[in-house]
């Protein structure tokens, strides 16, 4: 029956729960990609004019690479890049995921410029409308352009973040949740001049006052009863949605890593039995589940897995490790 084991899942407070606070932060960053974007291409602006190098306008001639990420042997215009990021980040002293970045395209394109402030796993990312919540916050975390936003109150949201993502069983107290809901309104009102954020606050604040249950004909239509209920096409994309982010961000974890910490892997098997143990996201998630098995698989082959490392062209730079959204 359509729904009927998502209804099953729903029924567990703690779940239930674990899908608001993941709905708060999809909605947050609905609200932020807009200003992000407009506040990056402010800020390339700023660099290319304040920079007598880079006021030049002159185009990268190497088509310089990371190599894994190290940005080492690069010409002297992204060597001049490159100092003007480390510049302007709040971390100087963290790793900095130079292989989410393509060079050559900083001298024009604002966003490949804002990827040297996320965390692991950007450097396909086209722009902010496919990032998620931890990459934004991480950039404007990191990057000292956004200053002027309260910093205590986007860490909180950060460490929130760290703490659901990274819950092994994908549950959470009520008592965690109204924290949450507290810290996640501190920031909206920071930037609740942004009319993106403002609306994403009103979005937030409705769909957490409604009851997040599912409507199965023949079995939650009892006693002519009427709940106001969410569609339940909306919930399972925000559950899809959540479950593919939380199983992404395990993968990077464990490809940049070698080898693997015993507790990612142990939490990527759990995220994947849960998925198999439910076969409505067993079925939605078969490409995923495929990618974990093959990943598996490589990492009992050791010498495969020496050889990845050691190729030039791969990305397998490790997560940040401080003040991070992806450890």
């Amino acid at each position: 029956m359509v729904f009927a084991e998502l209804n099953i899942r729903l029924n567990d407070v703690g779940y239930k729960n674990w899908l608001k606070a993941g709905y708060c932060l999809l909605k947050l960053r609905d609200g932020l990609q807009g200003f992000v974007t407009n506040e990056m291409r402010s800020f390339h602006q700023t660099l290319s004019r304040n920079n007598a190098v880079l006021r030049r306008g002159q185009r990268c001639p190497n088509y310089c690479k990371p190599r894994g990420n190290q940005l080492q042997s690069a010409c002297s215009l992204c060597e001049e890049w490159k100092k003007e990021i480390l510049k302007h980040h709040t971390n100087r002293g963290g790793v900095i995921n130079w292989g989410n970045c393509k060079p050559w395209l900083w001298p024009s394109q604002h966003w490949e410029l804002a990827k040297a402030y996320m965390p692991h796993g950007q450097a396909d990312v086209p722009g902010p409308e496919k990032c998620d919540a931890a990459a934004l916050l991480n950039l404007i975390n990191f990057c000292d352009h956004f200053s002027f936003v309260n910093q205590h109150k986007v860490r909180e949201v950060i460490k929130s973040r760290n703490e659901l993502m990274h819950s092994c069983e994908m549950k959470v107290s009520s008592q965690w949740m109204c924290q949450y809901e507290r810290k996640i309104e501190d920031l909206l009102l920071e930037l609740n001049h942004i009319p993106e954020v403002a609306a994403a606050g009103r979005d937030i604040s409705e769909m957490l006052s409604v009851d997040w249950s599912v409507q199965v004909p023949g079995v939650d239509s009892t006693d002519g009863l009427d709940y106001e209920m969410l569609d339940p096409t909306q919930i399972s994309q925000v559950e899809a949605e959540l479950l593919r982010e939380s199983l992404q961000e395990l993968r990077f974890q464990i490809e940049a890593q070698g080898p693997p910490a015993e507790q990612d892997l142990a939490d990527l098997h759990r995220l994947r039995d849960f998925l198999k143990s439910n076969k409505d996201l067993e079925d939605r998630f078969q490409a995923e589940l495929l990618e974990v098995e093959t990943l598996e698989y490589q990492l009992k082959q050791p010498g495969d897995r020496e050889t990845e490392e050691q190729a030039p062209e791969e990305d397998t730079d490790v997560p940040q490790k401080k003040m991070k959204i992806k450890n």
